[in-house]
């Protein structure tokens, strides 16, 4: 018997063990004609020959495809050993991606609920930023209730509950009131409503602000926390999330190009025939992993007189303003990389590679 390898060495063979499927595949002589594959392990096959012939030609090239998707896509990385700082830090953050996201949806939900009933009150105030609006939201919902309360005495309730700018919110909030004297149906079960969802705002923001506090105190145990933070527009957060989406150990990828391709700054080819370079971007990227530097790049663009000055020159070159922010992102990211590789802090002006002596 002739023992067959069809798959390349390693990474077909890995692909059959973790499917649970016997390794060792063996033709006949007597079946080479007919290329029926039996396995020397086997029991008796219930079905005929050609149902058998057919699920192992399928399993077949089914590993080849497999094979080829691992050599062709650039997007895949080797499995990496992560230290456990990297691991409470991509827990911690994917934990309060999911809380901002439950804060967003909840907020969207009270103000369409809001809107239905007391419109001039919805339009009032940003309940996205103004933790203010919400406490206010968690006593008194309705047109009727703030015109009976007024304004002095709702200043008041609100500077109890420690509300900045209580007297202003207070006359707002009654002027919006004095505006509707409308009461529509269901009122009362929407505004119980509204203040639920209200409290659960207030609620996700104390678990939000209870989650910022772990990451930073656990982002500052990393090695590399100094030299992330000393980038401009990378503060505890941002910093936190680029260890989590990669590990902390930047030898993993190989080198900044390779991690570009994976943050999806860096272009890929589109070639075909005898048309070549032809770059766009990638259809597959990490794209937590973008969301860090094109951030941080729009950060810097505002506040960093050099990423601001790059920003600039992008700009005059006829480039958009999204097109500018991912070329500054992309450049930043090979900063980044050089800065973490040397274990050095960022500084305005590069290091002289060497002195002449005189």
């Amino acid at each position: 018997m002739e023992t067959l390898s069809p798959f390349p060495l390693g990474q077909g063979q890995a692909i059959l063990e973790a499917c649970g499927s016997p390794v060792a595949i063996r033709r006949h002589d007597s079946d080479a004609s007919a290329g029926a594959f039996k396995t020397h392990d086997d029991p008796p096959s219930p079905w005929p020959d050609d149902d058998v012939r057919s699920r192992q030609q399928t399993l077949s090239q089914e590993v080849n495809e497999a094979t080829d998707q691992a050599r062709m896509r650039r997007d895949l990385q080797p499995l990496q050993e992560w230290d456990e700082i990297a691991v409470d830090l991509k827990i911690l953050t994917a934990r309060r991606y999911d809380l901002a996201a439950d804060r967003t949806r909840a907020i969207n939900r009270m103000r369409a609920q809001l809107l239905e009933y007391f419109p001039a009150l919805e339009r009032a105030f940003d309940y996205a930023t103004s933790k203010a609006a919400l406490v206010l939201l968690t006593g008194y919902q309705t047109p009727a209730g703030l015109r009976r309360i007024g304004a002095s005495r709702l200043t008041t309730w609100l500077k109890n509950r420690k509300v900045r700018g209580a007297q202003a919110m207070a006359e707002a909030a009654v002027t919006a009131a004095q505006a509707q004297h409308t009461a529509v149906a269901g009122e009362k079960t929407a505004a119980a409503v509204v203040s639920a969802l209200a409290r659960a705002v207030l609620a996700l923001d104390e678990e939000i602000a209870g989650i910022d506090a772990q990451i930073a105190a656990r982002f500052h145990e990393h090695r590399d926390a100094e030299v992330v933070l000393s980038m401009p527009g990378m503060g505890p957060l941002l910093g936190a999330e680029f260890i989590a989406c990669t590990g902390g150990d930047m030898d993993a990828f190989g080198s900044s190009g390779r991690l570009a391709g994976v943050a999806g700054l860096a272009p890929v080819p589109r070639d075909s025939g005898r048309i070549s370079g032809n770059m766009r971007r990638p259809h597959r990227y990490h794209r937590r992993l973008l969301r860090v530097f094109y951030l941080s790049a729009q950060i810097a663009a505002r506040f960093c007189p050099t990423s601001k000055a790059f920003y600039d020159r992008k700009r005059a070159e006829g480039k958009s303003h999204k097109q500018a922010v991912l070329a500054l992102a992309r450049r930043r990211l090979d900063v980044l990389w050089a800065l973490i590789r040397d274990q050095r802090r960022w500084t305005p002006q590069p290091p002289q590679s060497g002195v002449v002596g005189a």
